[in-house]
């Protein structure tokens, strides 16, 4: 992976920081833009060493990268403050200079979550899609692209890229090949999911089929792209009915992977189960660097906040909360 052209006098020191975050197996390219565009920022005001970077020049920088979203406007002052918090680190540096505050991110998106029953409406009106010259099998491929993405909460990019080796039916596992973060993970099926693969991969490919052969592809160039499963998904939603309370989004592929993320923490709570104790093994499973990232995937739904008060009302102690 090529790293950015840097050209102030800071260019190196910068270098370093992008190769230590790659090094953690994290492809950082949006913060590595961020970077570049400061370079260039320092380099066009001719901001030479760390004595002369101040907040004063930090604010004109962000003055002059103007954005409109203050979660694009947290992300660029996110990038600098962990950087100039690992020149502190290194000692390259006495100080962060970095001292805006961030804005507050009010309105964020609220997902659609898909139930069970949903899913399986979505899973059916995939079912009948009609198979074209150009896509044979279509419906049993998109209801199967469905059904990994709901019920395994696999992003669509690790769906697409599956290939028939990748699916272990002697043990039902899933290897997923070197993902989001450049890491590689093994994911376990239940039986019925497993079936409903193992089923798909006879009747779409037969028995003969090359192991490096696309798990779902309509050509032979190569697997579905992303877009067009995306696109398919939309065209979709119509006829599914759906009633999408106030304030929540209408439903984007995506909205499948979180579905999956808050049904597991739905069932811990029925369970008993506190859903901290169990967070690692979650964001394992999701291909997460760290539980942080799997805990954006956790709406609070009603249905959570009646589980979480049972469970409240059989810990606290009779006569109340003292």
């Amino acid at each position: 992976m090529n790293s950015p052209v840097l050209l102030s006098s800071l260019a190196p020191f910068l270098s370093q920081f992008v190769q230590f975050k790659r090094a953690l197996n994290r492809k950082y390219r949006a913060d590595a833009e961020v970077l570049r565009l400061f370079d260039r920022y320092l380099k066009s005001r001719h901001i030479a060493g760390w004595q002369a970077i101040d907040s004063f020049v930090i604010d004109d920088f962000l003055k002059s990268r103007p954005r409109v979203s203050p979660r694009s406007y947290n992300h660029l002052l996110g990038v600098l403050h962990r950087f100039f918090a690992f020149a502190v680190m290194q000692q390259w540096i006495q100080r962060n200079p970095v001292t805006a505050s961030p804005r507050p991110e009010t309105g964020g998106r609220i997902p659609y979550l898909f139930d069970l029953d949903t899913a399986k409406q979505l899973l059916a009106v995939g079912r009948s899609l009609q198979e074209n010259p150009m896509a044979r099998y279509r419906g049993l491929v998109y209801e199967t692209i469905f059904a990994l993405l709901y019920g395994l909460g696999l992003r669509v990019g690790e769906v697409v890229r599956l290939k028939l080796a990748d699916a272990d039916f002697s043990r039902d596992l899933l290897f997923i090949r070197e993902t989001k973060f450049c890491k590689s993970r093994i994911v376990p099926m239940g039986p019925n999911l497993a079936l409903r693969l193992n089923r798909y991969v006879e009747q779409r490919h037969g028995s003969n089929a090359a192991p490096e052969r696309p798990l779902f592809s309509f050509t032979k160039r190569g697997c579905i792209h992303e877009g067009t499963i995306s696109q398919t998904f939309h065209s979709l939603l119509p006829k599914l009915q759906l009633h999408i309370p106030p304030g929540v989004s209408p439903p984007r592929l995506h909205d499948l992977r979180h579905s999956f993320a808050v049904a597991t923490l739905l069932r811990w709570y029925r369970q008993g189960i506190d859903p901290n104790c169990r967070l690692m093994h979650l964001a394992t499973f999701l291909g997460h660097v760290d539980p942080n990232s799997t805990a954006v995937y956790l709406t609070i739904t009603e249905e959570l906040l009646h589980q979480a008060a049972q469970r409240f009302q059989i810990l606290a102690p009779k006569g109340g909360v003292r």
